[in-house]
């Protein structure tokens, strides 16, 4: 992301955004029910902070996507954010994790979807990742979203109709986002299933000829899927154990099912692993067939190019003194010895596989 530290004064100016054009929602929950209106992520907290003094179990939820350095800031004054959790937002790029300032937990999650294509022969890319990072203090939610997919907009619309959810509080939300994401994970390892499944069939099918730059693409693409989804079930797994103070008892046992489902798609993605490994060890076996094969038809064919070829190369000696030179029929008798060999040689080639 671009950084405006080292641009002047007046070229900063230039080129700053509003908070409000990075924000794709801004809501404010109070017992379970989001509050009409449309606020400002001061507003919006200043709202919270008024209805918790009456008591009430307020939060807001506010929604980026892709912000810059400045508007990121701009919020985290607002909410208390820690300055490394929110570089961590900004540039994106990092790896699943879960980390505790205070009494905020930010949490990175990898989004991955699956990129539709009619053959891996045509394929460049299989599976496309992203990011969603996520604040959760005590009266707040802060997601940040990178990337073109992974969209939040269908989780909010089920929490605003589910109350009962809503007023677990912000960390409902969380579990709601991590849940979302992780669905998401068994979505793709579905579809990859079905791409290694037919690869697996066209390895073994003799008659086809494999490809095996397309089980190296599907390679990386687990691989990549792997790192997206692998450190998430470690994070997942202490959240019980060293932030039970800051999550409810029934938002762990909620938590515990997304962990479920992110160790089944983990275990899933590394038997994918094992079996590609295995289709390529396959592959190099069936192309080193194909190529000795080639082979052999290739030595086969010259073996009964060299018959003529060498009787054509004694007679074109042009000695005076050679075998029936002074025979009338000489010339078609030679032919004739020539394609009865190349006839014969072809016969014994075929019956041994070799053509």
């Amino acid at each position: 992301m671009p950084s405006f530290r080292a641009l002047p004064q007046t070229q900063a100016k230039a080129v700053r955004v509003p908070v409000s054009q990075a924000t794709v929602d801004c809501g404010i929950y109070c017992d379970g029910t989001r509050l009409p209106g449309r606020y400002t992520h001061n507003a919006a907290q200043d709202k919270v902070r008024e209805l918790r003094d009456e008591g009430r179990n307020a939060f807001v939820w506010i929604g980026f996507h892709e912000p810059d350095e400045r508007q990121m800031q701009t919020v985290a004054d607002v909410f208390g954010l820690h300055p490394l959790a929110v570089e961590d937002a900004v540039h994106a790029h990092q790896r699943p994790k879960l980390e505790r300032y205070d009494d905020t937990l930010f949490l990175v999650l990898k989004t991955v979807t699956y990129v539709e294509h009619d053959s891996i022969r045509h394929a460049r890319e299989i599976v496309e990742t992203g990011e969603i990072m996520v604040f959760v203090g005590p009266d707040f939610v802060v997601t940040v979203r990178h990337g073109e997919h992974g969209g939040l907009a269908g989780v909010r619309k089920h929490l605003d109709a589910s109350p009962h959810l809503l007023a677990l509080g912000p960390y409902a939300v969380m579990h709601a986002i991590a849940d979302h994401v992780v669905d998401g994970y068994l979505e793709v390892t579905d579809s990859i299933e079905t791409d290694i499944d037919a690869m697996e069939e066209d390895v073994f099918s003799p008659e086809v000829r494999t490809d095996i730059e397309c089980i190296y693409l599907l390679k990386r693409e687990v691989v990549e899927l792997r790192r997206a989804v692998g450190p998430l079930a470690t994070d997942l797994q202490r959240l019980g154990a060293e932030h039970a103070d800051l999550i409810s008892v029934e938002i762990l046992r909620y938590m515990g099912d997304v962990l479920d489902h992110a160790i089944k798609a983990s275990d899933r993605i590394a038997s994918f692993d094992e079996v590609l490994s295995s289709l390529v060890q396959a592959a190099v076996g069936k192309v080193a067939m194909q190529q000795n094969t080639d082979m052999r038809k290739i030595s086969a064919y010259v073996a009964i190019a060299a018959v003529p070829t060498a009787i054509a190369g004694i007679y074109g000696m042009n000695f005076e003194h050679m075998p029936e030179l002074g025979w009338t029929w000489g010339y078609p008798a030679v032919l004739t010895l020539m394609v009865l060999i190349c006839g014969l040689l072809f016969r014994a080639f075929r019956r041994n596989h070799w053509l």
